[in-house]
Protein backbone atom coordinates (compact mmCIF):
# COMPACT_ATOMS: atom_id res chain seq x y z
CA UNK A 1 0.00 0.00 0.00
CA UNK A 2 2.55 2.39 0.55
CA UNK A 3 4.61 1.46 -2.29
CA UNK A 4 1.53 2.32 -4.20
CA UNK A 5 0.68 5.54 -2.55
CA UNK A 6 4.79 6.54 -3.17
CA UNK A 7 4.20 5.55 -6.88
CA UNK A 8 1.17 7.68 -7.51
CA UNK A 9 3.04 10.48 -5.92
CA UNK A 10 5.72 10.48 -7.94
CA UNK A 11 3.22 10.04 -11.52
CA UNK A 12 1.06 12.89 -10.04
CA UNK A 13 4.28 15.56 -9.15
CA UNK A 14 5.85 14.53 -12.74
CA UNK A 15 2.59 15.57 -14.60
CA UNK A 16 1.84 18.54 -12.13
CA UNK A 17 5.16 19.75 -13.22
CA UNK A 18 4.96 18.97 -16.49
CA UNK A 19 2.09 20.49 -16.80
CA UNK A 20 3.36 24.12 -15.04
CA UNK A 21 6.39 24.31 -17.42
CA UNK A 22 4.22 23.80 -20.34
CA UNK A 23 1.88 26.59 -19.23
CA UNK A 24 4.84 28.70 -18.29
CA UNK A 25 6.29 28.22 -21.82
CA UNK A 26 2.76 29.03 -23.42
CA UNK A 27 2.35 31.96 -21.03
CA UNK A 28 5.64 33.61 -21.75
CA UNK A 29 6.74 32.08 -25.53
CA UNK A 30 2.95 31.69 -27.16
CA UNK A 31 0.57 33.94 -25.98
CA UNK A 32 1.71 36.38 -23.06
CA UNK A 33 -0.53 39.39 -23.83
CA UNK A 34 0.43 40.18 -27.60
CA UNK A 35 3.76 40.55 -26.46
CA UNK A 36 6.18 38.09 -28.78
CA UNK A 37 9.11 37.12 -27.20
CA UNK A 38 11.81 34.90 -29.40
CA UNK A 39 12.80 32.19 -26.98
CA UNK A 40 12.44 28.92 -28.03
CA UNK A 41 10.47 26.56 -26.43
CA UNK A 42 12.13 23.69 -24.34
CA UNK A 43 12.91 20.15 -26.04
CA UNK A 44 15.39 18.41 -24.64
CA UNK A 45 15.96 20.13 -21.50
CA UNK A 46 12.37 19.86 -20.84
CA UNK A 47 12.87 16.16 -19.32
CA UNK A 48 15.94 17.60 -17.04
CA UNK A 49 14.07 20.18 -15.87
CA UNK A 50 10.90 18.43 -14.89
CA UNK A 51 13.73 15.81 -13.07
CA UNK A 52 15.43 18.31 -11.16
CA UNK A 53 12.29 20.00 -10.16
CA UNK A 54 10.40 16.47 -8.99
CA UNK A 55 13.53 16.18 -6.67
CA UNK A 56 13.94 19.25 -5.60
CA UNK A 57 10.41 19.02 -4.17
CA UNK A 58 10.85 15.66 -2.00
CA UNK A 59 10.27 17.27 1.77
CA UNK A 60 12.54 14.76 3.51
CA UNK A 61 9.98 15.63 6.42
CA UNK A 62 12.14 19.00 6.23
CA UNK A 63 14.77 17.18 7.55
CA UNK A 64 17.07 16.13 4.56
CA UNK A 65 17.63 16.37 0.76
CA UNK A 66 16.88 14.38 -1.81
CA UNK A 67 19.64 14.97 -4.99
CA UNK A 68 19.29 14.03 -8.67
CA UNK A 69 22.46 12.29 -8.23
CA UNK A 70 21.35 10.63 -4.80
CA UNK A 71 21.05 6.84 -4.48
CA UNK A 72 17.54 5.49 -5.75
CA UNK A 73 15.30 3.59 -2.89
CA UNK A 74 12.40 1.77 -4.12
CA UNK A 75 12.52 3.56 -7.25
CA UNK A 76 12.55 7.32 -5.91
CA UNK A 77 15.54 9.29 -5.31
CA UNK A 78 16.64 8.52 -1.77
CA UNK A 79 16.29 10.98 1.02
CA UNK A 80 19.81 12.36 2.88
CA UNK A 81 19.14 13.15 6.01
CA UNK A 82 20.52 16.18 8.09
CA UNK A 83 22.49 14.96 11.25
CA UNK A 84 20.54 13.65 13.97
CA UNK A 85 17.63 12.65 11.63
CA UNK A 86 16.88 9.12 10.20
CA UNK A 87 14.64 7.10 8.82
CA UNK A 88 13.49 7.09 4.61
CA UNK A 89 11.81 10.45 5.00
CA UNK A 90 14.23 11.36 7.33
CA UNK A 91 11.88 12.18 10.41
CA UNK A 92 13.22 10.30 13.15
CA UNK A 93 15.42 12.43 15.46
CA UNK A 94 17.59 11.11 18.08
CA UNK A 95 18.03 13.56 20.80
CA UNK A 96 21.26 12.62 22.56
CA UNK A 97 22.97 13.31 19.46
CA UNK A 98 26.02 15.11 19.98
CA UNK A 99 26.51 19.02 17.93
CA UNK A 100 29.08 18.32 15.51
CA UNK A 101 31.00 21.69 14.84
CA UNK A 102 34.09 20.10 13.30
CA UNK A 103 33.49 20.55 9.71
CA UNK A 104 33.95 23.89 7.87
CA UNK A 105 31.13 23.23 5.58
CA UNK A 106 29.35 26.58 4.77
CA UNK A 107 25.62 24.93 4.00
CA UNK A 108 24.83 28.39 6.19
CA UNK A 109 24.19 30.05 2.67
CA UNK A 110 21.79 27.30 1.40
CA UNK A 111 18.44 29.67 2.12
CA UNK A 112 19.94 32.41 -0.15
CA UNK A 113 20.21 29.78 -2.96
CA UNK A 114 16.92 28.41 -2.87
CA UNK A 115 15.44 31.99 -2.79
CA UNK A 116 17.87 32.39 -6.11
CA UNK A 117 16.23 28.98 -7.43
CA UNK A 118 15.32 30.53 -10.72
CA UNK A 119 18.66 32.64 -11.61
CA UNK A 120 21.32 30.36 -9.60
CA UNK A 121 20.00 27.08 -11.88
CA UNK A 122 22.29 25.35 -14.62
CA UNK A 123 21.40 22.96 -17.45
CA UNK A 124 23.88 21.41 -18.76
CA UNK A 125 23.46 19.50 -22.88
CA UNK A 126 24.89 16.07 -23.37
CA UNK A 127 27.94 17.52 -25.59
CA UNK A 128 28.89 20.94 -23.56
CA UNK A 129 32.13 21.14 -24.01
CA UNK A 130 33.47 17.97 -24.48
CA UNK A 131 36.84 19.28 -25.74
CA UNK A 132 40.00 19.51 -23.21
CA UNK A 133 40.01 23.10 -24.59
CA UNK A 134 38.10 26.12 -25.02
CA UNK A 135 37.82 28.11 -28.53
CA UNK A 136 41.32 30.16 -27.78
CA UNK A 137 43.19 26.84 -26.90
CA UNK A 138 43.18 27.63 -22.83
CA UNK A 139 41.57 25.82 -20.15
CA UNK A 140 40.01 29.15 -18.79
CA UNK A 141 36.29 30.63 -19.37
CA UNK A 142 37.53 34.21 -20.42
CA UNK A 143 33.99 34.96 -19.47
CA UNK A 144 34.33 33.46 -15.61
CA UNK A 145 37.50 35.43 -15.24
CA UNK A 146 35.30 38.33 -16.42
CA UNK A 147 33.39 38.18 -13.41
CA UNK A 148 36.03 36.96 -10.70
CA UNK A 149 37.61 40.23 -11.49
CA UNK A 150 33.59 41.94 -11.17
CA UNK A 151 32.68 40.50 -7.82
CA UNK A 152 36.47 41.63 -6.37
CA UNK A 153 35.51 45.04 -7.90
CA UNK A 154 32.16 45.04 -6.10
CA UNK A 155 33.27 44.11 -2.91
CA UNK A 156 36.60 46.12 -2.84
CA UNK A 157 38.82 42.96 -1.75
CA UNK A 158 41.52 42.68 -3.77
CA UNK A 159 43.31 44.31 -6.63
CA UNK A 160 43.01 42.36 -10.03
CA UNK A 161 44.08 45.37 -12.29
CA UNK A 162 47.25 43.67 -14.49
CA UNK A 163 47.30 40.76 -12.40
CA UNK A 164 47.25 36.91 -14.13
CA UNK A 165 43.93 34.20 -12.56
CA UNK A 166 44.97 31.15 -12.49
CA UNK A 167 41.89 28.22 -11.31
CA UNK A 168 42.63 25.54 -9.24
CA UNK A 169 40.27 22.90 -7.99
CA UNK A 170 39.45 24.99 -4.61
CA UNK A 171 42.33 26.72 -2.72
CA UNK A 172 43.75 23.20 -1.44
CA UNK A 173 45.17 22.60 -4.79
CA UNK A 174 46.40 26.70 -5.20
CA UNK A 175 48.02 26.73 -2.10
CA UNK A 176 50.10 23.56 -3.09
CA UNK A 177 50.77 25.05 -6.55
CA UNK A 178 51.80 28.01 -5.33
CA UNK A 179 54.47 26.28 -2.63
CA UNK A 180 55.73 24.70 -5.99
CA UNK A 181 55.81 27.77 -7.78
CA UNK A 182 57.86 30.02 -4.91
CA UNK A 183 60.29 27.12 -4.10
CA UNK A 184 63.57 27.38 -5.07
CA UNK A 185 63.53 24.23 -6.87
CA UNK A 186 67.13 23.52 -5.62
CA UNK A 187 66.96 19.91 -3.94
CA UNK A 188 70.36 20.55 -2.25
CA UNK A 189 68.67 23.57 -0.35
CA UNK A 190 64.95 23.07 -0.33
CA UNK A 191 62.59 25.73 0.66
CA UNK A 192 61.29 26.57 3.94
CA UNK A 193 57.90 26.27 4.21
CA UNK A 194 56.33 28.55 7.57
CA UNK A 195 52.91 29.31 8.71
CA UNK A 196 51.80 31.84 12.34
CA UNK A 197 50.57 29.58 14.84
CA UNK A 198 47.37 28.94 15.08
CA UNK A 199 48.11 28.60 11.30
CA UNK A 200 45.38 25.85 8.75
CA UNK A 201 46.38 22.50 9.24
CA UNK A 202 46.43 21.99 5.23
CA UNK A 203 49.30 24.06 4.78
CA UNK A 204 51.30 21.58 7.01
CA UNK A 205 49.56 18.64 5.62
CA UNK A 206 50.22 19.44 2.25
CA UNK A 207 53.30 20.05 2.23
CA UNK A 208 54.37 17.02 4.75
CA UNK A 209 52.58 14.64 2.22
CA UNK A 210 54.01 15.31 -1.43
CA UNK A 211 57.24 14.94 0.35
CA UNK A 212 59.15 17.30 -2.10
CA UNK A 213 62.90 17.63 -2.37
CA UNK A 214 62.30 21.14 -2.93
CA UNK A 215 60.43 22.24 0.39
CA UNK A 216 59.63 21.55 3.87
CA UNK A 217 57.95 22.28 6.23
CA UNK A 218 59.46 24.45 8.96
CA UNK A 219 56.49 25.09 11.25
CA UNK A 220 55.37 28.51 13.42
CA UNK A 221 56.92 31.28 11.75
CA UNK A 222 58.26 33.51 14.85
CA UNK A 223 59.53 30.66 16.73
CA UNK A 224 61.43 30.09 13.00
CA UNK A 225 62.55 33.74 13.00
CA UNK A 226 64.10 33.94 16.44
CA UNK A 227 66.36 30.83 15.87
CA UNK A 228 67.60 31.43 12.20
CA UNK A 229 68.40 34.19 9.99
CA UNK A 230 66.70 35.07 6.82
CA UNK A 231 69.45 36.57 4.68
CA UNK A 232 70.88 33.30 3.46
CA UNK A 233 68.15 30.84 3.69
CA UNK A 234 65.60 30.62 0.82
CA UNK A 235 61.40 31.08 2.60
CA UNK A 236 57.74 30.27 1.55
CA UNK A 237 55.60 31.77 4.40
CA UNK A 238 51.57 31.00 4.50
CA UNK A 239 49.81 34.30 5.49
CA UNK A 240 46.20 34.00 6.53
CA UNK A 241 43.72 36.55 6.43
CA UNK A 242 41.46 36.52 8.12
CA UNK A 243 43.45 33.59 9.71
CA UNK A 244 41.64 29.97 10.06
CA UNK A 245 41.08 29.49 12.94
CA UNK A 246 40.33 32.78 14.80
CA UNK A 247 39.62 35.33 12.00
CA UNK A 248 42.42 37.64 12.82
CA UNK A 249 43.63 39.77 10.29
CA UNK A 250 47.63 38.53 9.47
CA UNK A 251 50.10 40.04 7.77
CA UNK A 252 53.61 38.58 6.69
CA UNK A 253 56.05 38.22 9.23
CA UNK A 254 59.25 37.73 7.10
CA UNK A 255 58.16 40.21 4.31
CA UNK A 256 59.79 37.58 1.61
CA UNK A 257 58.09 35.30 -0.56
CA UNK A 258 54.50 34.93 0.84
CA UNK A 259 51.41 33.13 0.21
CA UNK A 260 48.17 35.29 0.91
CA UNK A 261 45.59 32.83 2.04
CA UNK A 262 42.30 35.59 1.62
CA UNK A 263 39.96 32.56 1.61
CA UNK A 264 37.38 34.27 4.65
CA UNK A 265 37.95 37.90 3.04
CA UNK A 266 34.36 38.56 1.97
CA UNK A 267 31.73 41.07 4.27
CA UNK A 268 30.11 38.43 6.02
CA UNK A 269 33.16 37.13 7.67
CA UNK A 270 35.36 40.73 8.17
CA UNK A 271 35.15 44.16 7.65
CA UNK A 272 36.92 45.15 3.98
CA UNK A 273 39.23 48.09 5.01
CA UNK A 274 40.77 47.94 1.60
CA UNK A 275 41.77 45.85 -1.33
CA UNK A 276 44.23 43.39 -0.69
CA UNK A 277 47.32 44.43 -3.08
CA UNK A 278 49.99 41.53 -2.75
CA UNK A 279 51.89 39.56 -5.39
CA UNK A 280 50.24 36.20 -4.68
CA UNK A 281 46.22 36.41 -3.29
CA UNK A 282 44.40 32.64 -3.00
CA UNK A 283 40.36 33.05 -2.89
CA UNK A 284 38.08 29.77 -3.17
CA UNK A 285 34.39 29.70 -4.33
CA UNK A 286 33.13 27.59 -1.02
CA UNK A 287 33.81 30.65 1.55
CA UNK A 288 32.29 33.19 -0.86
CA UNK A 289 28.51 31.27 -1.92
CA UNK A 290 29.24 28.53 0.16
CA UNK A 291 29.30 26.16 -2.96
CA UNK A 292 32.28 24.05 -1.27
CA UNK A 293 31.15 20.69 -3.22
CA UNK A 294 32.37 22.83 -6.77
CA UNK A 295 35.46 22.54 -6.13
CA UNK A 296 36.87 25.76 -7.29
CA UNK A 297 39.41 28.45 -6.05
CA UNK A 298 41.34 30.80 -8.00
CA UNK A 299 44.87 32.94 -7.36
CA UNK A 300 45.49 36.29 -8.31
CA UNK A 301 49.46 36.55 -9.41
CA UNK A 302 51.20 39.67 -9.98
CA UNK A 303 54.39 38.53 -11.23
CA UNK A 304 54.31 36.49 -14.72
CA UNK A 305 57.16 33.86 -14.03
CA UNK A 306 55.05 32.76 -10.74
CA UNK A 307 51.62 32.65 -13.21
CA UNK A 308 53.35 30.27 -15.28
CA UNK A 309 54.90 28.47 -12.72
CA UNK A 310 51.37 27.90 -11.40
CA UNK A 311 49.78 27.19 -14.37
CA UNK A 312 52.11 24.66 -14.97
CA UNK A 313 51.09 22.84 -11.87
CA UNK A 314 47.38 23.22 -12.22
CA UNK A 315 47.72 21.70 -16.52
CA UNK A 316 50.09 19.07 -15.32
CA UNK A 317 47.99 17.82 -12.28
CA UNK A 318 44.62 17.88 -14.01
CA UNK A 319 44.68 19.93 -17.58
CA UNK A 320 42.86 22.43 -15.93
CA UNK A 321 39.22 22.56 -13.68
CA UNK A 322 36.56 20.80 -15.18
CA UNK A 323 34.28 22.98 -18.06
CA UNK A 324 31.14 21.70 -16.36
CA UNK A 325 32.43 23.36 -12.60
CA UNK A 326 33.56 26.59 -14.67
CA UNK A 327 30.09 26.92 -15.97
CA UNK A 328 28.08 26.58 -12.47
CA UNK A 329 30.28 29.05 -10.90
CA UNK A 330 29.88 31.57 -13.74
CA UNK A 331 26.19 31.24 -13.36
CA UNK A 332 26.74 31.74 -9.51
CA UNK A 333 28.58 34.43 -9.43
CA UNK A 334 26.10 36.25 -11.94
CA UNK A 335 23.77 36.01 -9.39
CA UNK A 336 26.81 37.24 -6.44
CA UNK A 337 26.86 40.02 -7.99
CA UNK A 338 23.51 41.40 -8.58
CA UNK A 339 22.58 44.48 -7.01
CA UNK A 340 26.37 45.26 -6.23
CA UNK A 341 26.40 42.17 -4.48
CA UNK A 342 23.93 43.84 -1.60
CA UNK A 343 21.19 41.31 -1.60
CA UNK A 344 23.86 38.26 -1.13
CA UNK A 345 26.75 39.77 1.43
CA UNK A 346 23.66 41.16 3.50
CA UNK A 347 21.85 38.38 3.44
CA UNK A 348 25.27 36.18 4.86
CA UNK A 349 26.78 38.97 7.10
CA UNK A 350 23.09 38.88 8.53
CA UNK A 351 23.15 35.48 9.09
CA UNK A 352 26.93 35.84 10.35
CA UNK A 353 26.11 38.47 13.15
CA UNK A 354 22.98 36.77 14.17
CA UNK A 355 24.94 33.77 15.20
CA UNK A 356 27.78 35.43 17.18
CA UNK A 357 25.28 37.67 18.89
CA UNK A 358 23.81 34.32 20.01
CA UNK A 359 27.02 32.67 20.84
CA UNK A 360 28.56 36.12 22.72
CA UNK A 361 25.57 36.03 24.90
CA UNK A 362 26.29 32.16 25.84
CA UNK A 363 29.32 32.88 26.76
CA UNK A 364 29.55 35.77 28.66
CA UNK A 365 27.71 33.78 31.08
CA UNK A 366 31.20 31.27 31.60
CA UNK A 367 33.90 31.42 33.00
CA UNK A 368 35.43 28.00 32.11
CA UNK A 369 35.19 28.97 28.52
CA UNK A 370 36.16 32.01 26.59
CA UNK A 371 36.18 32.98 22.75
CA UNK A 372 38.81 35.28 20.67
CA UNK A 373 38.08 38.79 21.12
CA UNK A 374 36.58 40.40 18.20
CA UNK A 375 37.97 44.59 17.24
CA UNK A 376 35.47 46.85 15.03
CA UNK A 377 37.15 47.71 12.35
CA UNK A 378 35.52 50.16 9.02
CA UNK A 379 34.09 47.87 6.01
CA UNK A 380 34.32 49.72 2.93
CA UNK A 381 31.43 47.48 1.36
CA UNK A 382 28.90 48.34 3.54
CA UNK A 383 30.37 51.86 4.29
CA UNK A 384 30.14 51.15 8.18
CA UNK A 385 32.24 50.47 11.28
CA UNK A 386 31.58 46.91 12.47
CA UNK A 387 32.79 43.59 14.16
CA UNK A 388 34.01 40.85 12.21
CA UNK A 389 32.29 37.66 12.57
CA UNK A 390 34.17 34.78 11.47
CA UNK A 391 33.45 31.88 10.22
CA UNK A 392 34.72 30.01 13.75
CA UNK A 393 34.50 30.39 17.52
CA UNK A 394 38.05 29.72 18.63
CA UNK A 395 37.31 28.54 22.26
CA UNK A 396 39.60 28.36 25.22
CA UNK A 397 39.31 26.16 28.19
CA UNK A 398 40.60 28.52 30.89
CA UNK A 399 40.75 25.78 33.89
CA UNK A 400 44.05 24.80 34.47
CA UNK A 401 43.17 21.37 35.00
CA UNK A 402 41.22 21.22 31.38
CA UNK A 403 44.02 20.82 29.46
CA UNK A 404 42.29 19.13 26.96
CA UNK A 405 39.12 21.57 25.97
CA UNK A 406 37.74 18.89 22.75
CA UNK A 407 37.41 16.61 25.56
CA UNK A 408 35.49 18.47 27.74
CA UNK A 409 33.23 20.32 25.37
CA UNK A 410 32.65 16.49 23.78
CA UNK A 411 31.32 14.84 26.72
CA UNK A 412 28.55 18.16 27.03
CA UNK A 413 27.71 16.49 23.44
CA UNK A 414 29.76 18.70 21.10
CA UNK A 415 32.60 17.75 18.56
CA UNK A 416 35.21 20.46 17.99
CA UNK A 417 38.45 20.36 16.28
CA UNK A 418 41.23 19.96 18.67
CA UNK A 419 44.12 23.30 18.72
CA UNK A 420 46.86 20.67 18.18
CA UNK A 421 45.54 20.68 14.37
CA UNK A 422 46.39 24.33 13.98
CA UNK A 423 49.80 23.59 15.93
CA UNK A 424 48.73 24.85 19.60
CA UNK A 425 47.43 23.80 22.39
CA UNK A 426 44.83 21.12 22.61
CA UNK A 427 43.34 24.20 25.24
CA UNK A 428 41.79 25.51 22.50
CA UNK A 429 39.41 23.88 20.17
CA UNK A 430 37.56 25.50 16.67
CA UNK A 431 33.54 25.19 16.35
CA UNK A 432 32.77 25.74 13.08
CA UNK A 433 29.47 28.16 12.75
CA UNK A 434 28.52 27.80 9.52
CA UNK A 435 26.86 25.32 8.79
CA UNK A 436 23.24 24.86 8.77
CA UNK A 437 21.04 26.34 11.24
CA UNK A 438 19.32 23.08 12.62
CA UNK A 439 23.63 22.56 13.60
CA UNK A 440 24.05 25.86 14.74
CA UNK A 441 20.47 25.45 16.98
CA UNK A 442 21.74 22.38 18.39
CA UNK A 443 25.31 23.55 19.14
CA UNK A 444 23.97 27.14 20.59
CA UNK A 445 21.55 24.52 22.80
CA UNK A 446 24.44 22.08 24.32
CA UNK A 447 26.96 25.43 24.88
CA UNK A 448 24.05 26.49 26.61
CA UNK A 449 23.63 23.67 28.74
CA UNK A 450 27.62 23.12 29.28
CA UNK A 451 27.52 26.76 30.65
CA UNK A 452 24.69 26.64 32.89
CA UNK A 453 26.25 23.45 34.49
CA UNK A 454 29.38 26.00 35.74
CA UNK A 455 26.51 27.34 38.14
CA UNK A 456 24.90 24.02 39.19
CA UNK A 457 21.27 24.57 37.51
CA UNK A 458 20.16 24.08 34.09
CA UNK A 459 19.01 27.03 32.12
CA UNK A 460 16.90 27.39 28.86
CA UNK A 461 17.73 28.99 25.81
Amino acid sequence: MGKTKRYCYGVCLRISIAVNILFSINLYVGGGGGVEISSPSLSWSEKAAVEAEEVAAISCSGHGRAYVDGLIFEGQPACECFQCYGGTDCSELSSECAADANSGDPVFLEPFWMQHATDSAVVISGWHRMSYHYADGTTTSKELENYIRKVHSVVGNAVTEGRYLVFGIGSTQLLSAAVYALSSGNSSSPSNVLASIPFYPMYKEQTMFFKSEDFQFEGDTNSWQSNNSTTNMDVVEFVTSPNNPDGDLKQSVLGGKTIHDHAYFWPHFTPIPAPADHDLMIFTLSKLTGHAGARFGWAIIKDKEVYEKVLEYILIADLGISRDTQLRVLKLLKVAVEGDGKPLFEFSYSKMRSRWDRLTNVFSKSTRFSIQKRHPLHCNFFNETRLPSPAYAWVKCEREEEDDCGAVLQAGKIIGRAGSKFGTSDRYTRLSLIKSQYDFELLIQRLTELVSLENGHSETM
